[in-house]
């Protein structure tokens, strides 16, 4: 069975954002920065987006 996360279609809080921000700005993955917020890849994916950041793509 898939892990289901409990947080589901939670809204973004500021120190979320800012947490995303610090861990995209030092190169982290979104695989890695998924994880630390406890979100989802897609959220976090789709909220980087929106504010415009971009994510590393560690290889």
């Amino acid at each position: 069975m898939a892990e289901k996360f409990e947080r589901h279609r939670q809204p973004w809080k500021a120190d979320e954002i800012q947490k995303l921000h610090a861990l995209a700005a030092k190169g982290k993955g979104l695989k890695e920065i998924a994880k630390a917020l406890n979100r989802s890849e897609e959220s976090t994916k789709e909220r980087a987006k929106q504010d415009g950041i971009g994510i590393a793509k560690l290889r």
